[in-house]
């Protein structure tokens, strides 16, 4: 099975927005693999380091927005 990693890094940056605290910081509890791509598409800041959670860029805050609707809410 080849996995579609765009899809894989959407929906990971969508559950991060459902852990947003502080205005711009999630929970990153997800694989490191993803958590790179996000940093180097520029999503996220560097998730290396010994914090638990990871800041969004601007980009970040409204794709991850728009991804968490577009995945996973219901049309009224």
């Amino acid at each position: 099975m080849e996995m579609d990693e765009e899809k894989i890094d959407d929906a990971v940056l969508a559950l991060l927005w459902l852990t947003l605290h502080d205005g711009d910081r999630a929970w990153k509890g997800f694989d490191w693999d993803v958590m790179d791509r996000l940093y180097k598409k520029g999503l996220i800041a560097n998730p290396a380091g010994k914090a638990k959670s990871v800041v969004l860029s601007d980009e970040g805050l409204q794709r991850s927005e728009e991804l968490f609707r577009a995945l996973f809410t219901r049309a009224k």
